[in-house]
């Protein structure tokens, strides 16, 4: 799988942030084509105290050409728009190779 990451920086207004985020961008960005699954972490600290990330937003692709063809997308391009219309100073965008292994006790009996 590969992901679209965007770490966002503490906003210094966090409830205009919210708002433009969940309105603005959320609904779009969640409509491009091929997203299989999406995860939200909203960042409480690190190991030795503050963190300097806020909200990190990722989208789950199946592969890297199915994550182009979504960021160039009419969604995409939208979505785009959308979040540099609030957050350009404040968001890092990144794509990522995801893998994954579930580690859980009942993992090895399915």
């Amino acid at each position: 799988m590969h992901k679209l990451v965007a770490l966002f920086s503490p906003p210094l207004d966090i409830t205009d942030f919210e708002t433009r985020w969940a309105h603005e961008f959320v609904p779009l960005a969640e409509k491009m084509p091929g997203v299989r699954r999406v995860a939200v972490s909203r960042v409480t600290g690190g190991p030795v105290g503050p963190a300097p990330f806020y909200l990190v937003h990722e989208f789950f692709f199946d592969n890297r050409d199915a994550l182009v063809a979504a960021m160039t997308s009419p969604e995409g391009v939208a979505a785009a728009h959308g979040l540099m219309s609030f957050a350009p100073d404040i968001v890092t965008l990144m794509f990522a190779e995801h893998m994954e292994e579930d580690r859980s006790p009942d993992a090895s009996h399915r």
